[in-house]
């Protein structure tokens, strides 16, 4: 089960966190997959973890909020590649703010990156996949789409339009073989978490990543290993009959609070 064989899967920000674990996944699972990410470095990272044990990747530097840049990357992949089967949405950036303490600069960075930056990837993407008959598109959204978060105004409402796109995009290409879905995390230990802790908290991380954690009612943050084989399960054949859903991975964060 959960094969992905003579699959092609585009990941965007693959280069680390929930992005690597979905590309070394999926590769794992015999995908071929092209890992998109700002950093040509850590794409190639990404990338050699997989060839290095035996996988199929290739690594290319891509801005997701550069409208041009995305459809030059992704013409030469479908002119590489005879299929494009899956793309893994999950290139994202994070803000931390209330909306008297967001600043333009804030919303532009966010909405550039986390509305934009899905927009002009699922476009390009799906213009293949109806041409070739179907394919899957799964974008990581956020438990922010669907509770309120303190501190997290322009985060929230970039996450709120990633969900309402992944449900637009499953509505109006269902007909086209398209499948669409999004997963919406709680916390994740990913590099980002670590780095916030330490810029924040110096001297202080082990005790925050400990109340970080325990702010979801599981008790600890999720791991990208999880985010990624639900990413998996929902990009499989497997999942066939699932689209315009949304799946919470969140540590029953936002029912059982």
């Amino acid at each position: 089960m959960f094969s992905l064989s003579d699959k092609t899967v585009v990941i965007t920000g693959a280069g680390s966190g929930i992005g690597r674990a979905v590309a070394v996944l999926f590769a794992r699972q015999g995908a071929h997959v092209e890992v998109l990410d700002l950093s040509a470095e850590a794409g190639a990272e990404t990338a050699a973890e997989i060839t290095g044990a035996g996988g199929s990747a290739r690594a290319t530097a891509c801005d997701v909020g550069d409208a041009e840049a995305v459809r030059a990357v992704f013409a030469e992949i479908t002119a590489r590649r005879p299929r494009l089967d899956a793309l893994v949405n999950n290139a994202g950036v994070a803000h931390i703010g209330t909306l008297l303490t967001t600043q333009e600069a804030d919303m532009d960075r966010l909405y550039r990156i986390n509305i934009k930056g899905v927009f002009n990837c699922a476009q390009a993407a799906v213009e293949r996949m109806v041409a070739q008959g179907g394919g899957v598109v799964l974008n990581l959204c956020s438990i922010a789409a669907q509770m309120g978060l303190a501190d997290r105004f322009a985060y929230s409402m970039t996450k709120g339009a990633v969900l309402t796109m992944t449900y637009s995009i499953a509505k109006d290409f269902i007909h086209q073989g398209v499948r669409c879905n999004c997963i919406c995390p709680a916390r994740v230990h990913t590099p980002f978490v670590d780095g916030y802790l330490a810029r924040t908290y110096p001297g202080r991380e082990a005790e925050m990543f400990e109340k970080l954690s325990a702010a979801q009612p599981i008790g600890r943050m999720a791991r990208p290993d999880e985010v990624a084989a639900l990413a998996l399960y929902l990009c499989s054949d497997e999942a066939g009959f699932v689209t315009g859903c949304s799946y919470p991975l969140d540590g029953g964060a936002v029912n059982l609070r």
